[in-house]
């Protein structure tokens, strides 16, 4: 098992503010990873594949996984503390799909912080684009079934108030890790 104290995950529905904020943090020096979602939605409507979440949400899962496993796997011989845009567990019962023995395994064997930064729905702030088509009440209860699978896996949700940047970033660095205090 590879426990990552200083691996700081930020999760949520779609447009709730999580890269908004990862962006913002990687201005003020701070070490973040892309979401993998967005990379494999991307990537397979390029190639016309059919892994994207309204077509084949199980190939969708697990493409995202396995990168998100690549990324931890990449990373994790470094101390100091990181930002992800999503981790492993977001595809962990994501989409309806029910989590493949490797998945659980990868959840198992490869944890963050066990604080993980959760977004609510925030109205006035929610768009969907090409790459994220959930309305809004889906949106609604992809924060419960997050909160949910979090609890189950072993995490503690962690709701980050609405605000403007600043104020959520602040937030953020009172519950993570001091960049003097991370190990591994």
């Amino acid at each position: 098992m590879i426990q990552k104290p200083n691996f700081f995950v930020f999760t949520g529905g779609p447009g709730v503010g999580k890269t908004t904020l990862i962006r913002y943090l990687q201005t003020l020096g701070e070490a973040i990873v892309e979401e993998s979602a967005r990379e494999v939605i991307r990537e397979q409507t390029a190639q016309g594949g059919q892994a994207v979440p309204w077509k084949d949400a199980a190939a969708f899962c697990d493409l995202t996984a396995r990168r998100d496993v690549e990324k931890f796997d990449a990373l994790a011989h470094l101390n100091h503390r990181i930002f992800f845009d999503r981790g492993i567990a977001d595809s962990y019962d994501a989409n309806g799909v029910q989590p493949s023995p490797e998945l659980q395994e990868a959840v198992r064997t490869r944890r963050y912080n066990p604080t993980v930064f959760v977004f609510p729905p925030w109205r006035e702030i929610y768009q969907t684009d090409a790459e994220r088509r959930q309305d809004w009440p889906e949106a609604e209860r992809t924060f419960d079934l997050i909160l949910r699978v979090l609890s189950q896996i072993g995490y503690q949700g962690l709701v980050v108030p609405k605000g403007d940047i600043a104020a959520r970033a602040a937030f953020v660095f009172s519950h993570a890790l001091p960049q003097a205090s991370s190990s591994p």
